[in-house]
């Protein structure tokens, strides 16, 4: 009992003495000030008030919000509708993003490159360009279906349609997460069995895939949270298929029922935050108990025509499907009236230019403000988290990494409700996409600069606090450019991710700032695909130019691009 006493006073010694030497250096306490609010404004306040509002009728505490919803037999099947989604997709997304890995980390095949960028592109464009382009191919009017099979009832809207699009959306999640994996493991494990007389299909059954089995319980949590927080691709072509995700949209702005809404946005939040926390705190950790954290030297790749031949054209044959499905999206823009005229045409361009330039500047414009706010707060929320001792560090770093298992859906519902009355009036403003933009990219760029700091000696910032700079002076002379690889990712993924944004902003959208995203879901929903797929392929090339522009000033810079991920 006396020891516990002494650690407890230990401890408010500690926390005292930590307030104390904050407050000499007054820069930083105002920052760690701010960065509290901000994380409390725009992550955790607007998450608050959904819950206030799902528990609240008629200003008195009650469930009735979510009586009234599972009253509703249609909620029973929306919610089996998600988790089956979520399930069938996460199986066959990580089996494909294994092979993928396992032909990148194992095999000597050709056209590696290739096949990373192929695995990589669906994460770095718009996300609804898949489903777009399996309209074109499998729809009514779709290509193969009525132009090659003559088919003229063919329907990929709902289960089927999903299940493929999603695939090809998120396997990409589970490929970089397992080729890094892969490649961890030491080979000299796996050559000692084959070493024993043990053949190669009995190594992979016997010690690659026992090896594997957490990071692929990884990838598929990480899918299935990516799969029941998706909107654009089952708003776009899941039919009478309804997800939660969706739902929520439909109930309180297509319905005007923001207590059933809420109710549903906490439903679908339970899910993905209790998912994320097993995949953090329970699957992730025993990945790298079970993987050696380097290998002690380089792998023997595989070249037995019998393994690589069959494995090299299933991956060939799948990249080159997600190769035309994206290729698909600006031959659609130049082709006149897909299903009927197949002639060449600048008139969805035209209607673009004419018409529709306005989603196209507000959201550059919007996503060029965003991208170097949501750098800078990346980085500095990561350093005061790995390098500083303050009250509400838990707070911060605890609510910015469940920020990324927060549905779009629900972070933009809660905006809207959050900041639709005074005192703080911001919906149908500039501010507050901007602030959506900023909170949904920040999360992605705290891991990265939290990954890069921990990899630093601290003495080196150290020596600069006892030559006397402040916490200011040091994190922008010494930790920055430690840490530009980071940073300068951080840039890349926010200004992607802004261009691309879809389910937070779709709540957030107004006349006076309209966004492209919006502009292309609108055009598909009006049956107008020659547009949608012309506003695409802009916001593709515009993505490109920038993020090469981007990688080319860094290289003249003499910053190192390898490390930048889009």
């Amino acid at each position: 009992m006396v020891l516990k006493t002494s650690n407890n006073k230990l401890k408010i010694k500690t926390e005292v003495d930590n307030i104390k030497k904050n407050m000499r250096d007054p820069v930083l306490m105002i920052t760690i000030l701010g960065i509290i609010a901000i994380v409390f404004l725009f992550i955790l306040y607007p998450l608050i008030i959904i819950l206030k509002e799902s528990l609240y009728y008629k200003n008195v505490l009650s469930l009735y919000h979510y009586k009234e919803i599972f009253r509703l037999s249609s909620t029973k099947e929306i919610l089996w509708n998600t988790i089956y989604l979520g399930f069938i997709v996460s199986v066959i997304s990580t089996a494909i993003g294994f092979l993928f890995a396992y032909a990148s980390a194992y095999l000597k095949i050709r056209s590696k490159k290739i096949f990373n960028a192929i695995a990589i592109l669906p994460m770095v464009s718009p996300p609804f360009v898949i489903a777009l382009s399996t309209i074109l191919l499998f729809g009514r009017n779709g290509f193969i279906t009525r132009g090659i099979l003559g088919m003229r009832e063919a329907n990929v809207y709902g289960l089927n349609g999903l299940i493929l699009v999603q695939t090809l959306t998120f396997f990409p999640v589970a490929y970089l997460l397992l080729v890094g994996l892969l490649k961890s493991i030491d080979p000299s494990v796996e050559e000692a069995a084959r070493d024993l007389g043990a053949s190669r299909g009995e190594v992979f059954r016997s010690i690659t895939l026992p090896l594997m089995v957490p990071g692929l319980a990884n990838a598929f949590l990480l899918v299935f949270i990516q799969s029941i927080a998706d909107f654009s691709n089952p708003m776009v072509i899941g039919g009478n298929y309804t997800t939660l995700a969706v739902q929520i949209y439909l109930q309180g702005i297509g319905n005007y029922d923001m207590g059933g809404g809420t109710a549903l946005a906490i439903i679908l939040l339970m899910i993905s935050t209790t998912l994320f926390m097993i995949q953090k705190y329970y699957v992730g950790k025993k990945s790298y108990i079970t993987v050696t954290g380097k290998a002690s030297r380089s792998r023997e790749l595989i070249d037995s025509p019998e393994i690589t031949r069959p494995i090299y054209l299933i991956v060939l044959a799948l990249s080159v499907f997600v190769g035309l499905m994206y290729i698909l999206v600006p031959i659609g823009a130049f082709i006149k009236l897909w299903g009927a005229d197949y002639s060449f045409s600048l008139n969805h361009f035209k209607y673009v230019i004419n018409l529709g330039m306005k989603p196209i500047k507000d959201t550059t414009f919007l996503s060029m403000i965003a991208t170097p706010i949501s750098g800078i707060l990346a980085m500095i929320i990561a350093f005061l988290i790995v390098r500083k001792k303050f009250i509400g560090k838990s707070f911060v770093e605890m609510t910015t990494m469940l920020a990324l298992a927060i549905p779009g859906t629900v972070i933009g519902l809660g905006y809207v409700l959050s900041y639709n009355t005074k005192p703080l009036v911001l919906t149908g403003t500039a501010t507050i996409l901007i602030i959506a933009f900023v909170m949904r990219s920040m999360p992605i760029g705290i891991r990265a600069g939290i990954a890069a700091l921990q990899q630093i000696d601290p003495s080196i910032e150290e020596a600069a606090n006892v030559l006397g700079a402040s916490s200011s002076k040091v994190f922008t002379s010494v930790t920055i450019p430690m840490i530009r690889p980071a940073f300068f990712s951080g840039l890349v993924y926010t200004f992607v991710r802004s261009m691309t944004l879809v389910s937070t902003v779709i709540f957030l959208v107004s006349a006076r700032y309209n966004l492209l995203t919006a502009a292309i879901m609108n055009q598909i929903d009006v049956g107008k695909i020659g547009v949608a797929s012309a506003y695409s392929t802009i916001l593709i090339l515009i993505v490109a130019v920038v993020v090469w522009t981007m990688q080319f000033i860094l290289s003249k810079l003499g910053i190192d691009t390898s490390d930048i991920e889009g």
